[in-house]
């Protein structure tokens, strides 16, 4: 028997993939069947020191589904995909117009691991935003290596930590989500106190021309998992 397939081209809409902001989540703007996110984008900082570093979420896709309010579209929960994503090949066809400054797109994996919540950045294959559309595939190797794990803020570890990747692949049991990482946080100007205590974005302003900046396009997400899954 063939390994399972899911492929969200977003032809009928955005299919369960939602945007992040400092609002909080929301419906991506799909345009002729295209998934598109635009900057200036949210600086989340549940992962600042100690743990691994600043994100922007693009493209954000719950794969468990007590995640997902209801009365609203999920075409992976719906279509009951497997949530063993280990050695799973993620493929996208993308383009987009930014500046990257000193970060990449990588896919991040979320998932509750025994008491905590363990989120790793995919770091050893990025993904290339180019002005052309490209298809590109990266594979999601139970190999800690190949991932940036990024445990939790000093204040937020009664909910996020640090755990190893292959039990996250085994059960990806919250979301996969594609981020910019890693920022360069600074602030914009003079502060009082340690700028990773306080809150990037919400407790001081900070300085944009070190964060990326325009827009990305997302035309299909194909997610094929290994004979293994189930």
């Amino acid at each position: 028997m063939s390994a399972a397939t899911y492929t969200e081209t977003f032809d009928e809409g955005h299919g369960g993939w939602i945007g992040w902001d400092a609002r909080g989540a929301f419906d991506l703007e799909i345009t002729d069947g295209v998934a598109i996110s635009r900057g200036p984008w949210w600086v989340d900082c549940n992962h600042a020191p100690p743990g691994g570093g600043y994100l922007h979420l693009l493209y954000c896709l719950h794969t468990g589904k007590k995640f997902v309010p209801p009365g609203t579209v999920n075409r992976f929960v719906e279509g009951g995909y497997p949530l063993n994503f280990t050695n799973a090949k993620v493929s996208v066809r993308i383009k987009g117009k930014v500046e990257t400054r000193s970060t990449n797109l990588v896919l991040l994996a979320q998932a509750k691991v025994g008491d905590t919540t363990v989120n790793s950045v995919l770091s050893a294959q990025p993904i290339r935003i180019t002005p052309d559309w490209s298809e590109q595939t990266v594979v999601l190797e139970p190999e800690d290596e190949q991932w940036t794990c990024l445990g939790s803020r000093h204040d937020r570890q009664d909910f996020y930590g640090w755990g190893k990747i292959a039990d996250v692949l085994n059960d990806l049991n919250v979301d996969i989500i594609f981020v910019f990482h890693p920022l360069d946080i600074v602030p914009a100007g003079p502060i009082e106190g340690d700028p990773h205590i306080l809150r990037a974005g919400q407790d001081y302003p900070v300085d944009l021309s070190r964060l990326p900046h325009g827009e990305v396009h997302l035309d299909q997400v194909k997610i094929e998992f290994s004979q293994e899954a189930k």
